[in-house]
């Protein structure tokens, strides 16, 4: 009888870990709607949760209905056809690898430690009786370990905070990690992101805040408090949603004056 080869129990396992990692991969295939699906809806919840419209129990559908979703270029604040942009497929994040689609930020501007910023930009608009009663906006930044993602609604006058939640980020659990705690996040409602010039002021400090400008800082957390002060001030500074608020006042003025 031949002897059986030593090679024998390696190509066993060799067959049995390619089985196994083609079982594996055609899971993650397959699950990749279903995980995108769950993705979407976890930012709808949140996207409700910012503009203080979420409701346990309530269907996530039926809240979420008198919200509208537009694609903005960043640089002029105009809103982009869906024809050109669909909003429904656009990926904000993914577009930022694309050369054609974002571009480098200089170290003097990224401020947020984004290195490359989209082109383009979802914005959700909240209607009331055909009228919109608010913005809110995606921001991200970079905190002490992470990249930090949130959604940021502004009242209808496009300087006033109605909320804020954060989604997605890596922070130190019970430090930096409370910037999704909603008692910190209820600190933010009613605070103001420009002066009555149109000027910048929103900051997050260091221990207690003062006034309308001003957002309580998250204890032991330094640096966590110092990122999502800069991821404020660059989104809603001149690379970031500033042209787009601009335009909207400005459009909003001329309504008003007829």
């Amino acid at each position: 009888m031949a002897a059986e080869s030593p090679l024998k129990p390696f190509y066993s396992v060799l067959v049995l870990a390619f089985v196994c990692s083609a079982l594996v991969a055609g899971a993650a295939v397959g699950l990749k709607p279903f995980q995108d699906a769950n993705r979407t809806l976890d930012r709808q919840k949140h996207i409700l949760y910012a503009a203080g419209l979420y409701e346990e129990g309530k269907s996530l559908q039926e809240m979420f209905a008198p919200i509208e979703t537009k694609v903005i270029e960043l640089a002029t604040g105009d809103f982009v056809s869906p024809d050109t942009i669909d909003p429904a497929s656009y990926n904000q994040l993914k577009a930022t690898l694309d050369d054609d689609l974002s571009h480098q930020l200089s170290p003097d501007s990224d401020i947020a430690r984004l290195r490359r910023l989209e082109k383009y930009s979802l914005a959700y608009l909240v209607m009331d009786q055909g009228k919109i009663s608010q913005y809110v906006l995606p921001v991200r930044g970079k905190g002490l370990w992470s990249t930090m993602f949130a959604f940021v609604a502004l009242d209808a006058d496009l300087t006033t905070i109605r909320g804020i939640s954060f989604y997605e980020h890596g922070e130190t659990p019970g430090l930096g990690g409370e910037v999704d705690n909603p008692r910190w996040q209820s600190g933010w409602h009613e605070k103001k992101v420009y002066d009555d010039n149109g000027d910048l002021q929103i900051s997050v400090v260091k221990g207690k805040a003062a006034g309308d400008y001003q957002i309580d800082g998250l204890s032991g957390a330094t640096l966590t408090t110092k990122g999502v002060s800069n991821l404020m001030r660059f989104w809603f500074g001149e690379h970031g949603f500033e042209p787009f608020i601009d335009k909207m006042r400005t459009e909003k003025q001329r309504g008003t004056n007829g």
